[in-house]
């Protein structure tokens, strides 16, 4: 294990991909949709009645989080001007660290990414039924249905970025239309009557928060998606930190705003039991099934961008590792801009997770594997944010900008006090598996670590 605290070298993409017309570098507006795209996916849309049964503390716990996720982002977009490569997490725990850091943040991350990608598939069948009631028929039929959704997006990255960054633009326009539609006209139409109890279970207010918020913390992952693409960003050292503000910022409005409706619009006992919140949301305001229609449209796009973003994600941590010796030399593999070997391996292991959890009953899925997540994305995150509290405390000056060490040091200490949070709301549960799957890395890092002290001796 190497004990050098360093900056990584910044990645450098071969001349072939970058001449490949396949390929094409991302832009402020692209960068922030890619945020935004990844923020705003399948966790918006199914999200409401996950958290439905804990009442209507759950907008409480909404309200916090926003203010967490905001202060990660702000965290991510300071160290993304001092280390603009691609990895994000993975890039600031090594430099902060050394290689064991970085290589467990690359771990998790990557773990969150697949796992997310499931979850993500498993919230796109529900609507996918409103469209198609056979999907629903059987879970097996749902399974092959959230395999369908996963692969997709998976082969429009093999295309290339060329056509990632356009798939994105188009899904994130599209998704805005059922959501602004909710979020400003459901207020209209609100009815307080369809909000519920206060808190519905027996936990206390703490309790009750912390354990919806560790479900919706998984509608704020993606918060660190321009960071980890930075080496695809132009002008990162300026792009990456602004498309991480701006993309979250907006993200937060829609979302709060269209929870506070939903559960407006929707009667609490149906809510609880809803596949499609926001499909039964739209019905509530104008009757009939046409308008739910159109939002399961949108819905499904909105969540096949969002795995058209999270695959690309899915690779690129594990492509920065990789040129670094972190990772099996495979996921270095790039054609037309994208790591092939990460998004294959990604999207074969997320479908072999969606099996065995359809294995299991369709009941709950969705909500197991957002669990999963909410643990293993806070290890980047935590990580990250003690790399910014260790690079305002060391007295690295090329790091720090003298006139905002106050207001970053309090941001940090909030980011990384928040995620801890996150790990005590995700549940005994989901931090059994996550442990499991971390630990599973510890072994692959022994290998890789042997690997590199090999070909450097």
């Amino acid at each position: 294990m190497s004990t050098t605290l360093r900056d990584p070298a910044p990645t450098t993409e071969p001349a072939a991909a970058a001449q490949s017309p396949h390929a094409r570098r991302f832009g402020l507006p692209i960068a922030t949709c890619l945020v935004m795209g990844n923020v705003i996916g399948g966790g918006i849309f199914l999200l409401p009645a996950s958290v439905a049964p804990f009442g209507t503390i759950s907008l409480v716990a909404f309200g916090v989080l926003t203010a967490g996720a905001i202060a990660l982002a702000l965290v991510f977009g300071r160290l993304a001007e001092r280390h603009p490569q691609t990895g994000g997490p993975y890039v600031y725990a090594r430099a902060a660290f050394g290689d064991f850091a970085g290589f467990l943040a690359a771990w998790s991350y990557w773990i969150t990414a697949w796992v997310s990608n499931a979850a993500l598939a498993v919230a796109a069948v529900g609507y996918l039924t409103v469209l198609f009631p056979a999907a629903g028929a059987h879970k097996w039929s749902m399974c092959l249905a959230a395999l369908a959704v996963q692969w997709l997006p998976a082969l429009a990255n093999l295309a290339g970025t060329r056509y990632v960054g356009a798939v994105q633009v188009i899904a994130t326009v599209l998704k805005f239309a059922p959501l602004l539609l909710v979020a400003v006209g459901g207020l209209f139409f609100f009815d307080p009557a369809n909000l519920g109890p206060f808190r519905a279970t027996d936990q206390s207010a703490a309790g009750a928060v912390s354990a919806a918020a560790a479900i919706l913390l998984f509608s704020y992952l993606g918060v660190e998606s321009a960071t980890v693409s930075a080496g695809e960003v132009r002008d990162p050292a300026r792009n990456v930190g602004r498309a991480t503000i701006l993309g979250t910022a907006g993200a937060a409005v829609v979302y709060l705003l269209g929870t506070l409706s939903v559960f407006g619009l929707v009667a609490h006992e149906k809510l609880v039991s809803s596949t499609a919140p926001f499909t039964d949301a739209v019905n509530a305001m104008f009757g009939g099934t046409w308008g739910g229609t159109v939002v399961a449209c949108a819905a499904v796009i909105s969540m096949l961008g969002a795995l058209n973003g999270w695959t690309l994600l899915s690779a690129q941590t594990p492509y920065a590792a990789a040129k670094d010796g972190l990772f099996p030399k495979v996921f270095e593999t790039k054609k037309r801009g994208v790591p092939v070997a990460g998004v294959v391996v990604t999207v074969a292991l997320a479908s072999a997770l969606t099996v065995y959890n359809y294995t299991l009953g369709a009941e709950g899925v969705f909500e197991s594997l957002v669990l999963i997540t909410t643990f293993t994305a806070t290890v980047p995150y935590l990580l990250a944010t003690a790399a910014q509290i260790y690079f305002l405390l060391s007295g690295q000056r090329e790091r720090v900008h003298a006139g905002r060490l106050a207001r970053d040091g309090v941001l940090a200490v909030l980011a990384f006090g928040f995620s801890m949070w996150l790990v005590a709301g995700s549940g005994y549960a989901a931090v059994y598996q996550g442990v499991l799957f971390l630990f599973a890395g510890v072994l692959c890092y022994a290998a890789m670590s042997a690997r590199k002290t090999r070909a450097t001796a």
